[in-house]
C-alpha cells in the first residue's frame, strides 16, 4: 500500500509531461529562464546604481548642511561685530580717537521763525554724549512737544540771536 498511492520523485515530475515531451520541453524553456534572469540581474544592478546614487547626493546634503553651519557660525559671528562696532560707547570711543567732541545743547528754529535754545562752541571736556530720544522742536503731528530738560530758557522773537 505504501509505494502504490502515490507517484514519488521522478514517477511524479514524469506524470506531469507527456511521454516524449522532457527533452522539447528544457528547449524550449531555456530562452525564457535566461530572459527572466537577465530581467532579475538588470533589476539588480539598476537598484544598485539607484542606491549608489542616493548614498551620493546624502553625502553631498550632509557636507553642504556642515558649511551652511559653518556659515551661519560665521554669520553670527560678524553680526556681533557689528554690533560691537555700532553700541553707543564704541561709538563714542571711535569719534573721540578721530578728535570729535559732543555738540552741547542744540538751538532749533521753529516754523514761525523763533529760536529755540541757545548754542554755544563744543568743548572737548570730556562730557558725555547726549543721551536724549525726546523730540525737542516739534512732534510728528506739528503740535510743539515740550523743550528737552538740558535745554536753556526759550529766546524772544526780538532777541533771536540772528
Amino acid at each position: 500500500m505504501k509505494g502504490q498511492g502515490r507517484p514519488r520523485g521522478r514517477q511524479r515530475l514524469a506524470a506531469l509531461f507527456p511521454s516524449g515531451a522532457g527533452s522539447a520541453g528544457t528547449a524550449a524553456r531555456t530562452p525564457f529562464v535566461v530572459l527572466i534572469v537577465v530581467l532579475l540581474g538588470s533589476g539588480l544592478i539598476t537598484l544598485l546604481l539607484l542606491n549608489s546614487a542616493l548614498n551620493q547626493g546624502s553625502f553631498e546634503l550632509s557636507k553642504l548642511e556642515k558649511k551652511t553651519d559653518e556659515l551661519t557660525d560665521e554669520q553670527q559671528a560678524l553680526q556681533q561685530d557689528v554690533d560691537a562696532y555700532s553700541a553707543p560707547g564704541a561709538l563714542e570711543r571711535r569719534a573721540r580717537r578721530l578728535g570729535m567732541v559732543p555738540g552741547g545743547s542744540p538751538a532749533f528754529l521753529l516754523p514761525d521763525g523763533t529760536v529755540r535754545g541757545r548754542t554755544g562752541p563744543a568743548t572737548s571736556d570730556g562730557a558725555p554724549l547726549s543721551t536724549s530720544a525726546e523730540p525737542s522742536a516739534t512732534s510728528a503731528a506739528g503740535h510743539r512737544a515740550p523743550a528737552a530738560p538740558a535745554a536753556p530758557a526759550v529766546l524772544s522773537p526780538t532777541t533771536s540771536g540772528r
